[in-house]
C-alpha cells in the first residue's frame, strides 16, 4: 500500500491548517508571545535554533520552556515545503522542485561562483505578468506563496545541501527572480525579507539580498515600506512599442510612469539601480536600443545588466551571437554605463533566467517523501 504522505492532506486538514512558525519575523514572533503570556526573548531562542543551529524539533530546544514549546505544538507548523526533485546542471548549478503543502509545486535554483551560493527563489506558484519572453509566464497565476513558503524554500535547499553535499554548505545570497512577480505579493515577500536579514536568524546582509520587478508601479512606490535591499528593474527594452509586446505590464504602466516610480525608490548612498536587459537577437539589440538606454537611464546610479536570452522549448526568440552581446556592451560602458553580462548558468536542465516552470511531470516521481 502506498504510504500516504505531504500531498495526501484532506481538504479539512488543509482548511485547518495551523500557521507556520517560519512566517513569522522575530519582533512579530516575540510581540505574539508577549499577547500569549510568555517572554518576549523566547522569540530570539527560537530564531537562534531555526535559523543558526538548523534544530527543527522542538524537543531539542534546550534552553525553550516546556510551556512555550506545548504552545507551539498545539498552535503552529514548523512543516518545511519539501524537495520533490533536484537537478544538477554541468556548471554546478542546482535546480529544486519544491513542493508545497496543498500540492501546488515551485522551482528554486542555487547558483554557485566562486566566492558566493546564490539561492534564486520564487515567490508566487506561476506568474500574472505574462512576459512573452519568460518560461514562467505559459503557466498563468495559480496563487501568492505565503512568508512561510517563501522563507521554506531557502531552509529547504539548505538542508538538502547539509544532507546531501556538506554540512558547511551556505547559501550566502538571494534573489528574488524566481517564479512570479515579488512585489505582487508584497507583504508576504516583505516579512520573508525580514526573516531573511534577521541578525539573530539568517543573518543575511542587505546587499545580500535583491528584489527583482518587471515594473508594477503602485508596489514600486511603496518601496519606502520596504527592507532596504538591493533593487532590480526588469526592463528589457527602452522603447515602449517593444517593452509592451515583451512585457504587458507596459500598456498599463509605460516607461513614463515607470521611471516617475524609479524615482521615488529611496537609494542608500553608493547603491545602483539594476537594470536588467533580456538581450533577443534582432529584436532589442539594435544601435537605437542602445541610444534609448543612454537617454533613459541615469549613469550615477543606474547599472545594467545584460542577460542574454535563454531559449526554452517553444519559444520564438533566439539568443544573440557573443560577438553581438559583447558588441551592445561595449556601446553603454563607453557612454558611461556600468555594464555587465550575466554568465547563463544551469541552461542544460532549464535553471537558466526565463526558464523556470513548475515541472508538474516530476509529481510522479515522489510519494510523500524527499528525493
Amino acid at each position: 500500500m502506498k504510504k500516504q504522505g505531504f500531498w495526501a492532506l484532506s481538504l479539512v486538514e488543509m482548511k485547518n491548517k495551523l500557521p507556520s512558525l517560519f512566517s513569522f519575523p522575530m519582533d512579530e514572533l516575540g510581540e505574539y508571545f508577549v499577547e500569549k503570556g510568555f517572554p518576549k526573548f523566547a522569540a530570539k531562542q527560537i530564531f537562534n535554533w531555526l535559523y543558526q543551529n538548523w534544530e527543527h524539533d522542538p524537543e531539542n530546544w534546550s534552553n525553550v520552556s516546556k510551556k512555550v514549546k506545548e504552545h507551539l505544538k498545539e498552535n503552529m507548523t514548523i512543516d518545511l515545503p519539501k524537495v520533490v526533485w533536484h537537478g544538477l546542471s554541468k556548471d554546478g548549478t542546482r535546480k529544486f522542485l519544491i513542493g508545497m503543502h496543498d500540492g501546488r509545486t515551485v522551482e528554486t535554483v542555487a547558483i554557485a561562483a566562486r566566492d558566493r551560493l546564490t539561492l534564486c527563489i520564487s515567490s508566487q506558484v506561476g506568474c500574472a505578468i505574462g512576459c512573452t519572453f519568460c518560461h514562467t509566464g505559459t503557466m498563468g497565476l495559480t496563487r501568492h506563496l505565503d512568508a512561510s513558503e517563501i522563507v521554506g524554500q531557502f531552509v529547504a535547499v539548505t538542508k538538502w545541501l547539509h544532507e546531501n553535499v556538506s554540512l558547511d554548505t551556505r547559501l550566502s545570497n538571494i534573489v528574488y527572480m524566481g517564479q512570479g512577480e515579488p512585489l505582487h505579493n508584497f507583504e508576504n515577500v516583505k516579512k520573508a525579507t525580514q526573516i531573511f536579514l534577521e541578525q539573530n536568524g539568517l543573518g543575511l546582509g542587505q546587499r545580500k539580498v535583491t528584489l527583482s520587478t518587471s515594473g508594477l508601479v503602485p508596489q514600486i512606490e511603496k518601496l519606502w515600506d520596504f527592507p532596504p535591499v538591493n533593487i532590480a528593474i526588469s526592463l528589457h527594452a527602452a522603447h515602449n512599442d517593444i517593452r509592451t509586446e515583451l512585457m504587458p505590464i507596459n500598456k498599463a504602466y509605460d516607461l513614463d510612469r515607470l521611471f516617475a516610480a524609479i524615482r521615488s525608490i529611496p537609494l542608500k548612498a553608493h547603491r545602483h539601480i539594476t537594470y536588467e536587459y533580456i538581450l533577443i537577437d534582432n529584436y532589442n539589440d539594435r544601435q537605437e536600443d542602445i541610444d534609448g538606454l543612454i537617454s533613459l537611464l541615469n549613469k550615477k546610479e543606474s547599472k545594467v545588466n545584460i542577460i542574454p536570452f535563454n531559449e526554452y522549448p517553444g519559444s520564438d526568440f533566439k539568443r544573440p551571437s557573443d560577438k553581438k552581446i559583447k558588441w551592445f556592451q561595449d556601446a553603454l560602458m563607453k557612454a558611461g554605463l556600468i555594464c555587465t553580462i550575466r554568465a547563463t548558468k544551469g541552461d542544460d536542465i532549464l535553471a537558466a533566467c526565463g526558464q523556470l516552470k513548475s515541472m508538474e511531470d516530476k509529481l510522479n516521481l515522489w510519494h510523500g517523501e524527499e528525493v
